[in-house]
């Protein structure tokens, strides 16, 4: 080969190189989110919020690529991977969480919030703040409160009216002791699950029902495996936006201070989105066959769990409850 080829071919594979690296740095770092639902979810809607608000502060330092509907895994081999450093950044329910930080369980206690209005007071407030930052100590940044709404119950078997009616359900819950305590002590049999896992359960008749806020219900089309649905409101369900400590570590304080802020305002995308499905969600529920039961005597449900309400007090504090039954 002449001195001339072998310079020509030298200077073109340098080009073709110089060019590559041009183009991942306009690209900017990649980004790994997580998150358990598709796109079209509130989840999707929390993840588009975070990486618009990062594209608009950073100016394409970071590419923030989404992997939905458990492409990474479910939740907990999120978090896991959050600690480990293989994924930078997930969306994720507190019904995976409370195994990790235990103190984040108490916002799980059913009917502990009295309205939409009051949870978002709540994480938003002090409470909420301070137990955001306990999230470091077990290996995870989390940075803001985002939302699913209220969980509601569906099943197979039959209509749910009374506390009566929950004897003997099998009902898939998230891997969370106080959804589990809960469910047990309502006379149902509850069936720790991840959520990848769910639909095909329902399918083969495995569980009977499972319960999730209508934002949940509506992005899956549970109609499709699920004949009744109950709106008993008895938990509130908010997602974390997190990081992993590894990632967080490598940003400067303005990068830090921009993927927080972009956090927030995902966050609030997540509200609106449910806000949204809301009104809407149940509607079309009914409108593909399902039978719903409008309301529950919320106050017959909260007598049966005097005794999980004990065991919630001498896990949390009932100092703890009250504080965040007395916040306004």
């Amino acid at each position: 080969m002449s001195m001339f080829r072998r310079s020509f071919i030298a200077a073109c594979a340098g080009a073709t190189l110089a060019a590559a690296a041009g183009s991942a740095l306009a690209a900017g770092k990649e980004i790994k989110l997580g998150y358990a639902l598709a796109q079209n979810s509130h989840y999707g809607a929390g993840a588009n919020g975070w990486s618009q608000a990062i594209d608009k502060s950073l100016a394409g330092k970071f590419s923030i690529k989404q992997f939905p509907s458990s492409a990474l895994g479910g939740e907990r081999e999120l978090i896991e991977g959050l600690q480990l450093g293989t994924v930078e950044a997930a969306i994720v329910s507190t019904g995976a969480l409370s195994n990790f930080v235990s103190e984040v369980g108490v916002v799980d206690v059913p009917f502990l919030f009295r309205d939409t209005a009051h949870a978002r007071a709540v994480l938003d407030g002090k409470f909420g703040q301070d137990l955001l930052a306990k999230f470091q100590q077990r290996g995870l940044i989390a940075l803001a409160w985002g939302e699913q709404g209220f969980r509601h119950l569906t099943n197979n078997k039959h209509a749910v009216k009374s506390v009566a009616d929950m004897k003997g359900l099998k009902i898939r819950v998230t891997e969370n002791p106080v959804h589990i305590t809960a469910f047990r002590t309502l006379g149902a049999s509850p069936t720790p699950m991840s959520w990848p896992e769910v639909i095909s359960a329902l399918q083969q008749g495995t569980i009977d029902g499972q319960e999730n806020p209508v934002s949940v219900l509506a992005s899956t089309k549970l109609w499709e495996v699920q004949k009744h649905l109950t709106l008993t409101a008895h938990v509130y369900a908010p997602v974390v936006f997190l990081l992993s400590p590894s990632f967080w570590g490598s940003l400067s304080d303005a990068e830090k201070a921009a993927f927080t802020q972009g956090a927030k305002a995902g966050a609030n995308a997540s509200r609106v989105f449910v806000d949204t499905v809301e009104k809407k969600g149940v509607e079309e529920a009914k409108s593909h066959g399902m039978q719903v039961v409008d309301k529950v005597d919320q106050a017959a449900f909260r007598a049966a769990l005097e005794p999980a309400y004990k065991q919630y007090a001498k896990k949390f504090g009932q100092q703890t409850l009250d504080a965040i039954t007395n916040v306004k």
